[in-house]
């Protein structure tokens, strides 16, 4: 990736890394085109020309866009940008990296030397409510007198049992996640944890988690798992650039 001058245009902006790690290889990014570096001190953002001011996230986008930051985290501690990141043109970069400069080398001093792993635990049962009906005697008995009620019971006794379901499902999900966060604390240097995408997801952390020391994450994931039974999944993936541990805040 070599540091090149180019006429102006849009600038799609990737990441941000230190402009001493420079690195020399060919990588084409959004449309096509050719990635490069626009350094300004002791940083320097990865960036393609672009014609247009703004990029739909189409596949072939979103697969242009990814696979530059896979392969500059994969080289260098760097920070990710937001997808569809457009500034004017060169100096719209070199003004960015003026503006942040302190908050982009504060970030980077940061994560590096660190890559962010990801983990996903989720309920693998046919049916998450019954399964916490045979779990919660409070919340079976509940059930038992709506259900034995005519017409299954009044509305407002089916919004008390969907309550009490979700108190439920928050006060599991918090007791899991600090059980697994106990176990994975001693493999990462920071741990994130996410809102579930849905309701039979327990947790979705993040974890930084240092290059040399995925191995050792992976040992503690399988260490935690060991303390579930069947009705639930584990899944880890990464490494990911550092996502969740930096903030870019790019105005464009």
């Amino acid at each position: 990736m070599n540091t090149t001058v180019r006429h102006e245009s849009g600038r799609y902006v990737y990441a941000i890394i230190d402009a001493e790690a420079q690195k020399t290889w060919n990588a084409t990014g959004v449309n096509g085109r050719p990635v490069y570096l626009v350094p300004q001190g002791p940083i320097a953002a990865v960036v393609s020309d672009i014609a247009e001011r703004r990029i739909r996230p189409e596949r072939r986008n979103l697969v242009a866009h990814h696979a530059v930051v896979k392969r500059v985290m994969e080289a260098v501690t760097m920070l990710p940008v937001a997808f569809g990141t457009i500034a004017g043109g060169q100096k719209a970069v070199l003004k960015i990296l003026k503006d942040h400069g302190g908050s982009f080398v504060a970030q980077l001093d940061h994560v590096r030397g660190r890559v962010e792993m990801g983990l996903r635990v989720s309920w693998d049962v046919p049916n998450i409510f019954e399964y916490f009906v045979t779990h919660h005697v409070d919340l079976a008995d509940m059930r038992d007198s709506v259900h034995e009620q005519p017409r299954g019971g009044a509305r407002k006794d089916k919004i008390e049992l969907g309550r009490l379901f979700n108190h439920l499902l928050a006060e599991d999900r918090e007791q899991h996640v600090e059980a697994v966060m106990k176990v994975l604390r001693s493999s990462c240097e920071e741990i994130t944890s996410n809102p579930p995408r849905n309701e039979r997801e327990v947790m979705h952390l993040a974890c930084l988690v240092a290059r040399d020391s995925k191995v050792r994450f992976e040992n503690a994931v399988f260490e935690a798992a060991k303390r579930f039974d069947n009705n639930f999944k584990f899944d880890f993936n990464g490494p990911w650039a550092p996502h969740h541990f930096c903030d870019v805040v790019v105005d464009v």
